[in-house]
């Protein structure tokens, strides 16, 4: 459990500044060593074991590594789907066929995202997903998730919600972004499970 533990109900802009404190403080040494083990976690995972189709993303900066995670999702044969941030900060997707299918591209001032370089599937085409990776920055022992704040994610969540698809929502992160609670919004959706670099963790 986290340093923060013990602070309740924090205002999500508070949390995200102290939660974001701590990773900035990681080395790339860190980084790599934690999405090694954090690939070596969720691949037990079942819901991974058994997935055709894995919708994920490609971290960015000091987030939790997710490349390794995604080669070997891809040489069980899945098909990895990753997404392109559209203007509206929405999300489309692309088929993820290597670390050599990925495009680095900047987003107004944003920090620049690595996105699959091929075809634009479409918004809906998370609807085809076994299992949807989330970034976050932290959850809490309710399954409750918090993100960067840009809604991305959300409008995933609710397009999921209003389709026929039941993909399972894991979340990436690191050991101490497991907290207490969140301050939780009406449109927050719960997730299934916390995957870090040491345990799985999951929420009913």
């Amino acid at each position: 459990m986290s340093h923060l533990e013990g602070v309740q109900e924090p205002d999500k802009a508070t949390l995200r500044r102290e939660l974001l404190a701590v990773r900035n403080r990681l080395t790339s040494d860190d980084v790599h060593r934690a999405g090694i083990a954090l690939a070596a976690r969720a691949l037990e995972l079942p819901e991974l074991t058994h997935a055709r189709v894995v919708a994920a993303y490609v971290s960015v900066g000091t987030e939790p590594g997710t490349l390794a995670l995604l080669d070997a999702l891809r040489g069980r044969g899945v098909r990895v789907l990753l997404p392109v941030l559209l203007p509206d900060n929405d999300l489309d997707w692309g088929a993820y066929t290597g670390e050599d299918s990925l495009a680095r591209v900047r987003h107004g001032g944003k920090m620049a995202l690595l996105e699959p370089s091929g075809e634009r599937l479409g918004p809906d085409a998370v609807t085809d997903a076994d299992v949807v990776l989330l970034p976050g920055l932290a959850v809490d022992e309710r399954g409750m998730r918090l993100g960067r704040g840009g809604g991305s994610y959300d409008r995933v969540l609710a397009r999921l919600a209003d389709s026929d698809a039941r993909p399972s929502l894991v979340v990436l992160l690191y050991d101490s972004e497991v907290v207490e609670q969140v301050l939780v919004e009406p449109h927050d959706r719960p997730v299934h499970a916390v995957v870090t670099p040491s345990a799985v963790r999951r929420f009913t």
